[in-house]
């Protein structure tokens, strides 16, 4: 059985149905569109519009209409930009942007100041999005498969962000500014070129450092309460005085429905934090509004 594909204009069969539950939630993920249906964006009090998988590639200025949309997922598309429009979103606080085709962020992204959670792994941005440094609430940033090798200075500006994930990249030195961002709980830096650390006590508050597949013959320096994955991780912390901690989840699975569990996730304390043992983590990579 093949994809539905829909008339670019009208909403899917199946649309009328899902909002009469009430949620205020659009699933078209999994579906053929080369550019959303123009209806969607009639739907002023949409809240979770999911539109993963589907080959879209344009986005219509018109989906600014949405002002109440709390999270928006276009992951596994086409786009090659995002419009102005998008970045007039004044709710929106979780953003999947992964594995499209994106080169660059509009200057206006920083407008989206209720953005919290943003995910834009597996695009070509060679350069840090510079509208990112203004974006004082956003709390978890997932930037893996992606072409950069340096961070911007003004990176401490982020005063919220509490994870971060920069796996796959091209870092060959590690980022000076990652040494002044205190705040930080979770730094993937995963699949990198990296030869060697400095001394990451300065990050205070990190519970998850993860620098695997990289050329490096050992781990850093840090403190005993930050839970290690790369080589020789297990045999540090083996030396430790306390117990070897779990880790919690390095990566999220999917958009989460409430504040708090995001919170567990890259801030919070707590059993519900803890996640799965070291060879399970890279299973938490599944894309949100598919499949989970």
């Amino acid at each position: 059985m093949g994809i539905a594909e829909s008339t670019p204009d009208e909403l899917p069969s199946d649309a009328e149905e899902q909002l009469r539950s009430g949620e205020q939630q659009l699933e078209l993920s999994g579906r053929r569109l080369r550019r959303l249906p123009s209806a969607v964006c009639a739907l002023s009090r949409l809240q979770k519009l999911y539109v993963s998988g589907t080959g879209l590639r344009e986005l219509p200025e018109e989906i600014e209409e949405l002002r109440e949309l709390r999270i928006l997922a276009l992951d596994f598309n086409k786009l090659e930009r995002l419009p102005d429009g998008l970045c007039r979103l004044p709710r929106l606080t979780r953003l999947y942007l992964g594995g499209n085709r994106l080169l660059a962020l509009p200057p206006d992204f920083a407008q989206l100041q209720s953005l919290r959670c943003l995910w834009i792994e597996g695009n070509f941005l060679r350069r840090f999005p510079r509208p990112l440094l203004r974006l004082v609430a956003l709390q978890s940033l997932q930037m893996g498969d992606n072409r950069l090798r340096a961070l911007p200075a003004e990176l401490p500006l982020m005063t919220g962000l509490r994870g971060l994930w920069l796996y796959g990249n091209r870092f060959e030195e590690f980022p000076p500014a990652l040494l002044r961002m205190g705040r930080l709980h979770i730094l993937d830096l995963d699949r990198n070129r990296l030869g060697g650390f400095p001394d990451l006590h300065p990050l205070r508050a990190l519970r998850v450092f993860s620098y695997d597949h990289n050329p490096v013959t050992g781990p850093p320096r840090v403190a005993d309460t930050v839970f290690l994955v790369g080589e020789g991780a297990v045999e540090r912390m083996a030396e430790r005085d306390e117990p070897i901690p779990r880790p919690p989840p390095r990566r999220p699975v999917r958009a989460f429905e409430d504040e708090e569990e995001e919170d567990l996730l890259i801030g919070g304390a707590g059993p519900r934090a803890l996640g799965p043992a070291r060879d399970n983590l890279r299973a938490l990579e599944a894309p949100p509004g598919l499949g989970t």
